[in-house]
């Protein structure tokens, strides 16, 4: 089957507003690699991973990026259409922000929504408030087209980013209210709500546990229960994030940990297939 790395940062760098760029250790050559998708797939070819899950998401107040990163992820995989897989986002308060996402999905071919709450500034629930009513739209597309939404969820230290909308439990009513919509919990809400990630992904059967972003050799510091939910997990690295400075290191460091073959598999190869299958639905 293969490995397949969910969470890989494949954005428009040159969107990002200077302060948050500042905040990166970027790797040597990521500007070529981010025009020419063939240096990413060599990159993996050495890692021996055989998909990568490309987040991208819309955030210009506080990162830069805008809906302009849609285009470029939905190009940058035409590249390699079986083993790359784009990930967009839609922009707070856009109207008709369904209509949106279906232009996303149908046109663009996009296989995933990412919504950063501490980056756009909002709770995960803000249909329900008033905040934004029209996330409802979001996920009730997502929904029917049997799209991921990918949570940030846990802290972030870029300027302007406010981590208390990162906490995975403001989560639970999207669960509740759209049963059927697949909802990843993007770095397991590490570093200060790992428990309340688990609980979920464990009390709703759409909900799914995701890795990145943390160690791998301290992941079972962090979730000491992994093996117990292994069903419901996933494995990214968060590469080129910081403090995530190689592939096959963080793949290497996962396989080392004292977690049956048999589980490792689920999380490295068979559970991705189940959020982003090789053909999609139509």
């Amino acid at each position: 089957m293969g490995v397949t790395d969910c969470h890989i940062h494949i954005n428009p760098i040159w969107e990002m507003r200077p302060e948050a760029r500042a905040r990166l250790e970027l790797v040597s050559g990521l500007e070529s690699l981010l025009r020419h998708p063939e240096e990413l797939v060599a990159q993996l070819d050495r890692a021996g991973v055989e998909r990568a899950v490309l987040i991208n998401y819309v955030a210009p107040e506080v990162i830069g990026y805008t809906e302009a990163a849609n285009e470029f992820v939905a190009e940058y995989v035409r590249a390699e259409p079986e083993r790359l897989i784009a990930v967009g986002g839609v922009g707070v308060g856009r109207p008709s922000p369904g209509a949106r996402v279906r232009e996303l999905v149908e046109r663009l071919g996009i296989r995933g929504v990412k919504i950063h709450p501490p980056h756009q500034l909002l709770y995960p629930n803000a249909y329900r408030t008033g905040a934004w009513p029209e996330l409802r739209e979001v996920y009730e597309t997502l929904e029917r087209f049997e799209v991921p939404v990918i949570f940030h969820t846990g802290t972030s230290v870029f300027p302007g980013a406010v981590s208390r909308f990162g906490e995975p439990l403001w989560i639970e009513e999207v669960a509740i209210d759209f049963p059927r919509l697949p909802i990843v919990l993007a770095h397991g809400g590490r570093p200060l709500w790992m428990d309340q990630a688990v609980f979920l992904a464990r009390r709703f059967p759409n909900v799914w546990l995701e890795l990145s972003g943390v160690p791998p050799n301290r992941l079972l510091e962090y979730f000491p229960d992994l093996p117990k939910v292994a069903a419901k997990t996933v494995f990214g690295t968060d590469w080129p994030g910081p403090g995530v400075r190689d592939i096959a290191a963080n793949l290497a460091a996962f396989r080392a940990l004292p977690i049956p073959d048999e589980l490792q598999r689920q999380i490295l190869e068979t559970n991705p297939l189940k959020l982003f299958p090789r053909h999609p639905p139509n």
